[in-house]
């Protein structure tokens, strides 16, 4: 019994078939890359992902059909509106990266609503203001996995998953619905907006799509990552490295005990829901990890690629003390500072390019630990290993170094994007693929479990690392004192 997942992420979709044990399959990819018409704004072409997402969901399913049902998996927050009738989209999709409704959050702030410019809420009202400024029309707000699901069924499905809509700025309490003040303040009409609906569960029928198989599964990107890797038992914490970092950790049935960020600055989330019963979690942001390695190849030149940083920072055995601190665009957990700015520091003449490559990829390893130690904080729950998956996880020295930072095994996911494995898992507990979330918990098989090092003074050695690290860090912190007084 196999599913059908459409992965829509920042910069692509991917279409695969994944099989009953957990094989992907007939994976297909077209990229879809945002732009960035001006600083701060950072937008996507709703019509163009459509399309993309419609041609690799076929062609998998072609190659790999057919298939039992559909899941979907989706970058979050990402903003479209488009008009019911004819389904055209009323502008650009807004990202998620977009922050040009930040003095929208600021004046909001004012008012006792705190919304981030990082979530869906001022995107979708500013989207309203330009389109449709007296709310007299008839259209849809939806996040990517509700334009899809809309795309796949010809416009006949209209909603969001429980994780999804967690993060849009726009719902309350506990189960959760759609905040009725936040609509007011931002002139929402609740029209507009889709039903709330289980992650796992059916929703309609794929009618654009030979065969018409059911939607069964729906997850944003990061929950999904968390159930692709059997995080589906209360502690369970998986971290995704790619261009950013995001620690995630399964928290059971009850609502983590803050309401939007807990003091170790992790953020509650809903980590599936399924028959109506909400599973729960909190995540922890890095805002820099690939990105780092990027700059290193994109603007220093000094690495010819992103995989070329393995092996140069293998090269060396330790940093020779230097250290780097990963907040080229500020700090996220768990000092949340947006004007913290990268720092390098520790060099001398001896200092070559395999210690700045290996300091980099030490550098994201500690911010790793950081959102460790901040989940394990705002949970309650001990993390005694940490799964991972991501671009980053194809380097096998920065798993070390990561091993080494948290003082954990770190266990690497099988598939190098478990968004995809964790959308089939939801799909198919819909149809009878797989029982329930136990029987996922129990699917997981590590590719490789790489331990910390062990050797003689190994506690020792650790603690003083992660006191240099810290130190580094806090001296990272304030550069732009302006950014780092904003509080979203």
């Amino acid at each position: 019994m196999s599913i059908l997942v459409v992965d829509a992420g920042t910069s692509g979709v991917r279409g695969a078939v994944v099989e009953g044990d957990g094989t992907v399959s007939h994976t297909v990819h077209r990229r879809v890359p945002p732009s960035s018409p001006a600083p701060g704004f950072v937008e996507l072409d709703a019509r163009v992902l459509a399309e993309a997402a419609l041609e690799v969901a076929s062609e998998a399913l072609s190659a790999g059909g057919p298939v039992e049902a559909v899941g979907i998996a989706n970058q979050r927050a990402t903003t479209i509106v488009w008009d019911r009738a004819t389904g055209e989209p009323v502008g650009p999709g807004i990202s998620w990266q977009d922050l040009r409704t930040a003095g929208m959050c600021l004046s909001l702030a004012a008012q006792g609503i705190r919304l981030a410019p990082s979530v869906s809420a001022t995107k979708l009202a500013m989207l309203l203001d330009l389109s449709d400024p007296d709310r007299s029309r008839d259209l849809c707000f939806g996040t990517v996995e509700t334009w899809l699901a809309w795309t796949l069924s010809k416009g006949s499905v209209h909603v969001t998953d429980a994780t999804n809509a967690g993060v849009t700025g726009l719902v309350e309490g506990e189960t959760p619905v759609w905040s009725e003040r936040i609509l007011a303040a931002l002139r929402i009409p609740a029209s507009v907006l889709p039903t709330i609906v289980d992650s796992s569960g059916p929703v309609g029928e794929a009618t654009a799509l030979p065969g018409a198989p059911p939607i069964t599964g729906l997850a944003g990107d990061q929950q999904a990552s968390l159930v692709g890797q059997g995080c589906t038992r209360p502690g369970l914490a998986k971290a995704t490295f790619g261009t950013g970092g995001m620690l995630d950790q399964c928290t059971g049935e009850g609502r983590p005990g803050f309401d939007t960020r807990g003091e170790g600055g992790c953020f509650p989330i809903v980590a599936w829901r399924r028959q109506g019963r909400l599973r729960w979690g909190v995540e922890a942001v890095m805002l820099t990890a690939g990105t780092a390695v990027d700059w290193l190849v994109d603007d220093l030149g000094i690495l010819g690629s992103a995989a070329e940083s393995d092996a140069v920072a293998a090269s060396c055995p330790d940093t020779g003390d230097v250290w780097f601190v990963p907040s080229l665009l500020g700090l996220g957990t768990p000092v949340w500072d947006f004007g913290a700015r990268g720092l390098l520091i520790g060099l001398t003449r001896g200092t070559g390019r395999p210690e700045v490559v290996r300091a980099v990829l030490e550098g994201v390893a500690h911010r790793g630990a950081d959102l460790v130690e901040a989940a394990e904080r705002d949970s309650g729950l001990p993390i005694a290993s940490v799964r991972v998956d991501g671009g980053m996880s194809a380097n096998d020295t920065f798993l070390q170094l990561l091993a080494d930072a948290t003082s954990r095994p770190v266990e690497v996911s099988p598939v190098l994007e478990a968004t995809t494995l964790g959308a089939a898992y939801l799909a198919g507990m819909a149809v009878g693929t797989w029982s329930d979330e136990e029987e996922v918990a129990e699917a997981w098989s590590p590719r490789k479990v790489v331990e910390p090092y062990q050797g003689p003074g190994a506690e020792s050695r650790a603690r003083a690392a992660r006191e240099r690290w810290l130190e580094a860090r806090s001296r990272a912190e304030r550069t732009v004192p302006e950014l780092s007084a904003l509080e979203f």
